[in-house]
């Protein structure tokens, strides 16, 4: 089923919806205060017929503290929508955080095969961008199209002319963003996509820092950077091209504004169809919509780079995740069961299946072993097993019942995984452990340690347990890391451990000591392990070789 397309205006109005309440008493102010604003040209008109008498009159002073009161009534209503204004700021980051955090976890791996997460998390910062430009698109555009709207009408009270020339006027700004703002938001979408593939080159510079010092005297990163930046400077020229013509239409606009009223006020004064006060008070609207047209104009470019974000958003959040219906437990047995039934997996990329058609039975306390060369298949037995990956064609069976979404999270609970795409993530290296799981007794967390040969270690380190941890586990060696990960594995007491080179350039005989522990008889749980190393061989009761996706033989 093709996912259904959602454009950049029903994402906005999906946003605003959220907060539909908050942007209504926004709307309901920016009306209040348009109204408000139109008491200055009001009472100056009437304060110039008043002194045109040459007194100071009561009506005069009345008039000059109803106006002062009416402009500072309006900086109380602007404040009262900044106020509203950072609530919904504060809500769009609040809801993109924890967006983010609930969905990473949980988007198919499927749906991250031609992507690379972090530089997909990098889109967060595009909420920063929402933020700053809602306040113009709630704020500033409203009230803008209030005050020419109102303005207009105002200035069609003085003469019917001013009618027909309002329409006119309206009629020019619908038709300049009517044919100008789509290719608008085309360009302003390929300029951050330029953007990001910049940012993601100096990341990926930064993550191969190593390897580019190395490099000796190659310039490719800046090479690189130079292409990609070169790409960037286009698309944001052609998108300031947009940008331009729209302030020229503006401009036309402002141009046709000053001087036709100007022009039609002036011979309405002169023809004596308008007085002097009017005259002022059409000059001081006249103002008003110049100013609310320029505030379109500067707010164009918020307006584009809020949509823009809210697209590059929607990559992350429209990515399919897993189901998350309620979580139906399997049949908690002592042990587990599992069974593949006639598994096959393919990826679009590739033309063969990567694995076809296989079917295997993992019973309790089973020590396997796969085998195989290269792109045989083994890193994808040990993902489906594990629930990482969903097969194309087949079944997984658990105790007999089959695993599908409902069960999938109680099944991974079971499982304990030390995999290739495991690593160490910043936190204390108690979270590493647990995942801040507080239901895992203490006696347990000793014991994985003590199994994985951290607890000299932990005992070596000034805050031990709460010791801080850096991404990927950069300021520990590879085998601490890895020790990490299968501590994590075994923390729970899994009913099944799936392993992918788990004692990986461990010390001879400490690996030796792991490999006993992990696949001696007493231990409660079955285990799956691929591994080149041969001293598995002797130790697992069964060995699976593949090749080109199928089993050869299963001893």
């Amino acid at each position: 089923m093709a996912k259904k397309i959602i454009t950049a205006w029903q994402r906005l109005i999906r946003m605003l919806k959220l907060d539909k309440k908050d942007v209504r008493q926004v709307f309901y102010y920016a009306i209040f205060a348009g109204l408000v604003s139109l008491t200055l040209p009001l009472g100056i008109q009437a304060i110039i017929n008043l002194i045109q008498g040459a007194q100071v009159t009561t009506s005069w002073i009345i008039l000059v503290i109803l106006v002062t009161l009416g402009v500072a009534f309006q900086g109380a209503l602007q404040l009262m929508q900044i106020r509203i204004i950072e609530n919904i700021q504060q809500k769009i980051f609040t809801r993109s955080s924890f967006e983010f955090a609930y969905r990473f976890p949980k988007i198919k791996m499927s749906e991250l095969r031609n992507f690379y997460p972090p530089e997909l998390a990098n889109r967060f910062f595009d909420t920063l961008n929402i933020q700053k430009g809602i306040s113009k698109l709630l704020i500033d555009f409203p009230t803008a199209l209030l005050q020419i709207i109102f303005g207009l009408l105002l200035l069609s009270l003085y003469h019917p002319f001013f009618i027909a020339y309002g329409i006119l006027l309206l009629g020019l700004i619908y038709v300049v963003f009517k044919y100008t703002i789509t290719k608008g938001l085309e360009t302003s979408l390929l300029e951050s996509k330029q953007k990001y593939k910049v940012a993601h080159w100096i990341q990926e510079v930064a993550r191969c820092i190593v390897s580019f010092k190395l490099s000796g005297k190659t310039s490719h990163a800046l090479e690189k950077n130079d292409y990609l930046t070169e790409g960037y400077l286009k698309a944001r020229e052609n998108h300031f091209r947009i940008l331009v013509l729209q302030f020229i239409q503006m401009v036309g606009f402002k141009i046709l504004v000053t001087g036709g009223l100007l022009i039609i006020g002036g011979l309405l004064v002169l023809n004596q169809e308008m007085n002097i006060g009017q005259f002022v008070a059409a000059e001081i609207i006249i103002l008003l919509v110049i100013s609310s047209v320029e505030k379109l104009i500067v707010g164009l470019e918020s307006f584009y780079d809020v949509l823009t974000a809210l697209e590059k958003l929607g990559q992350v959040v429209d990515m399919e995740i897993e189901p998350q219906q309620k979580d139906l437990e399997l049949l908690d047995q002592e042990d587990f069961k599992v069974e593949l039934d006639t598994i096959t997996y393919s990826v679009p990329d590739r033309q063969k299946p990567i694995l076809d058609g296989i079917s295997l039975q993992i019973n309790p306390k089973d020590r396997i072993l796969i085998r195989g060369t290269n792109g045989a298949g083994k890193s994808s037995v040990l993902h489906l097993v594990s629930g990482l990956i969903e097969p194309t064609k087949g079944n997984i069976f658990v105790n007999g019942v089959r695993l599908k979404a409902e069960n999938l999270n109680h099944f991974r609970s079971k499982v304990g995984q030390s995999l290739k795409l495991e690593t160490p993530f910043e936190g204390t290296l108690l979270n590493n452990i647990t995942f801040n799981d507080t239901t895992i007794p203490k006696e347990d967390i000793l014991w994985a340690l003590e199994v994985t040969g951290l607890s000299h270690i932990v005992r070596e380190m000034d805050n031990g347990l709460d010791t801080m941890i850096f991404p990927e586990g950069k300021q520990i060696s590879y085998t601490v890391a890895k020790k990490i990960v299968l501590a994590r594995s075994l923390v729970k007491r899994p009913k099944l451990l799936v392993l992918r080179d788990p004692l990986d350039q461990f010390d001879a005989e400490e690996a030796d000591r792991i490999m006993d522990y992990l696949t001696h008889p007493d231990r409660p749980w079955s285990l799956m392990v691929v591994s080149d190393d041969p001293k598995w061989v002797t130790r697992c009761g069964r060995i699976i070789n593949l090749a080109d996706g199928k089993i050869l033989n299963n001893e």
